[in-house]
């Protein structure tokens, strides 16, 4: 019965992270500026180039749900979860299927 409602706690604790990174609302405007700030200086000079229309508004939500997972991990765990939450409100409000894609970085 305990591990039941161990599970059941851990299950509900995964929902309520994903509800939260899905209804997050982040400052679009902050975003931009720690995107070309944080990402900008390695994407489109060492690293591959990147924008918010590189991806599709489901990949960014794929991208940073799993942050910890992308090549670039190292460099984000300097950022701190607003900040990453910011620069997602960014790249997915600009996304390319977004109703407003970016037109330049």
């Amino acid at each position: 019965m305990k591990r039941r409602s161990i599970g059941i706690v851990a299950a509900l604790i995964l929902v309520l992270a994903a509800v939260s990174l899905a209804l997050a609302e982040g400052n679009a405007r902050k975003g931009k500026y720690l995107y070309r700030s944080k990402c900008r200086t390695c994407h489109g000079s060492s690293a591959s180039d990147l924008s918010p229309n590189s991806k599709v508004q489901a990949d960014w939500k794929k991208t940073f749900a799993k942050w910890e997972g992308v090549k670039c991990a190292k460099e984000w765990k300097d950022i701190s979860p607003e900040d990453r939450t910011d620069i997602y409100t960014y790249l997915h409000d600009y996304a390319k299927d977004s109703p407003t894609p970016a037109k330049c970085n």
